[in-house]
Formats: C-alpha cells, structure tokens, sequence
C-alpha cells in the first residue's frame, strides 16, 4: 500500500545544499539556493562580464589588507538561500572551510535579471544584515545604492546616473565612477 504524498514542499537548508554540492549534485549547473529553492542564475553576457571584471580590478588594490574581495562567490545569507553574488566585500578572515556570511557591501550586476536583484535577492541581503547593496543597472546605464537593511528590504534606495561617482559606505575613501563600470 502506498503511503499518500504530502503536498508541502520543504524548502532546502543551507546546509544541506552545500552538502549537495560538495557531493558532486549540481556539476556544470549554474544554480543559486534562494529562500530554500534552487534557482537557475541568467547567462552572463558581455557587458555583465565586463562590469564584474572593471569592479573587481577597481576594489582588489584599493582595499587590499583592509577586506577581502570576491568576484561571484557564495555568499552564506541566511539557512535559506547561499546566493552567489557578483562582487562581496567581506571582512578580511580565513574562509577555506566556510563560505563569508558578512559583507560591507553585496554588488550584484542585472542585465535580465533585474527584477530578481530588486526583489528577492534584495530582501535576502537585506535580511542578513548586509548594511550595504549596490545593483549595476547595465540597460539603465546607473548603480542603485540601498541602505539601512531591514527585513523587508532596505530603506534607503538612492540612484547614481552614468556621469555620477560613489563608494562603499564602509570605504568612502574608495570612489568608483559609474561610466568606469558601465562603458
């Protein structure tokens, strides 16, 4: 006699995803855990790839020794979601066995995935606390800049246009101009 299916659906641990992983389950997929589903991440096209490159080359020696820099890296948010944000600014630390799960600053660059950075992946880095967000608007040609995290998303959402420049509210000393990134 078959046993009757439940109809609710569990959401994945963080744990338990990064067990899956270091198991080999999701090889040559490009998936991201978000609040407990594993969800397919948008092809990188050129313009997104230049944008995290000119980024990473711009922050790297700026604030080398100060924190630690890391291009599309996961990000350890909540028990529910392990996104693998385009740029991470962490605190300098030792992360060979676990993933940074503190961040000055999350950038994530939208070409087609705009909707998702304004929406749940903003509440995700929000709700861990993450005191800054910047989303590169490649189509808009601007850098949205959130604040103020709280747990339905950031309070503070302040847009700085092509010719404009800002930095890290953590590192004000390190100015990026937002024509650098989006040429």
């Amino acid at each position: 006699m078959a046993m009757p299916m439940s109809r609710e659906i569990r959401p994945l641990r963080r744990q338990e995803y990064d067990q899956l992983v270091a198991l080999g389950a999701f090889v040559d997929e490009r998936i991201e855990l978000l609040e407990g589903q594993l969800v397919p991440m948008s092809p990188i096209g050129p313009p997104h790839s230049s944008a995290v490159q000119t980024l990473t080359e711009l922050l790297l020696p700026a604030l080398l020794g100060r924190a630690r820099v890391f291009s599309q890296s996961p990000f350890a948010a909540l028990d529910s979601s392990e996104p693998d944000p385009d740029v991470a600014i962490v605190p300098l630390g030792d992360y060979h066995h676990e993933h940074a799960s503190e961040a000055y600053l999350i950038i994530e660059v939208a070409q087609s995935s705009l909707a998702r950075d304004r929406g749940q992946k903003q509440r995700i880095y929000a709700r861990a606390g993450v005191p800054e967000y910047w989303i590169v608007d490649v189509e808009g040609r601007a850098i949205e800049v959130h604040r103020e995290p709280g747990y339905e998303g950031y309070a503070v959402r302040e847009v700085v246009g092509y010719e404009g420049s800002l930095a890290p509210h953590a590192f004000p000393d390190v100015v990026v101009e937002v024509r650098r990134i989006l040429r």
